[in-house]
């Protein structure tokens, strides 16, 4: 009967793996919707609705500067005070690798980093209407105001594992995400919209595109919150009803 050993002084020999780093910059093709929670439904979700009181229920339904104002991902730091949750870009790069050849979406999931907490967005935003429709049953209408962005660009921090993944490798995701992804409300990903999608920076014509966006940093995007300007004629049309509403319930 063959006699089995087991060799006890065998060593395992792992190689610690590597990390390499890229910044990589990038500019809307379209014009992007920002879409935070404001702090009304957070507070909702935190301690209830409650009932309203009576001189509630005789408020507008909607107050467009506020809504506008809390739409936005902001930050304290840094050169803009419009920022993105990185996740969200992490995200658009999963997303994207379900249309990419060589990677998985959970392979993006677990081999690339994204260091920052928050994006930083250049770019100047207004006060935009839409009539949207409610994820009740009824799928009722409303009018919903957010922050927009008609041109905008951002700086991009990626960490990853190499040497499975490499700085060509990463740009490309990050330029399919950008293609059928995009960030931010109603945007490629979701179907409807075409919101939020973008490009990497390449060549003389993006880097001067790159230059004139980023002169709208943080004492641009400051102003902007604090005197809101309307993107579009419908918008302006429904602000202008409300204020002479507002008007009328004041006399």
């Amino acid at each position: 009967m063959a006699k089995i050993e087991n060799n006890t002084n065998a060593t395992l020999s792992i190689d610690a793996l590597k990390q390499g780093r890229v910044t990589l910059r990038i500019i809307g093709n379209t014009p992007m919707f920002f879409n935070a929670m404001s702090v009304k439904a957070k507070r909702t979700l935190l301690i209830g609705g409650g009932k309203k009181t009576a001189a509630e229920k005789k408020e507008l339904k909607h107050d467009p500067e506020s809504e506008y104002q809390a739409s936005v991902y902001k930050t304290n730091i840094g050169p803009t005070m419009l920022c993105f949750p990185a996740p969200g870009i992490k995200n658009a790069m999963a997303t994207a690798a379900l249309v990419t050849d060589g990677i998985k979406k959970t392979d993006v999931q677990r081999l690339i980093f994204l260091p920052q907490e928050k994006v930083s967005i250049w770019g100047k935003p207004y006060l935009r209407m839409d009539v949207v429709r409610s994820a009740d049953m009824n799928r009722t209408p409303d009018i919903r105001t957010r922050a927009f962005l008609p041109r905008w660009c951002a700086e991009v921090d990626i960490a990853f594992v190499t040497p499975t993944l490499s700085v060509h490798s990463v740009a490309h995701l990050l330029m399919n995400a950008g293609v059928v992804c995009g960030i931010g409300d109603f945007r490629q990903e979701k179907g409807k919209g075409s919101y939020g999608t973008f490009r990497l920076v390449a060549g003389e014509q993006d880097e001067a595109e790159w230059a004139e966006i980023t002169k709208e940093a943080r004492d641009v995007q400051e102003a902007a919150l604090a005197n809101p300007e309307t993107h579009d004629e419908e918008t302006r049309e429904l602000w202008a009803m409300l204020r002479q509403e507002r008007i009328r319930r004041a006399a």
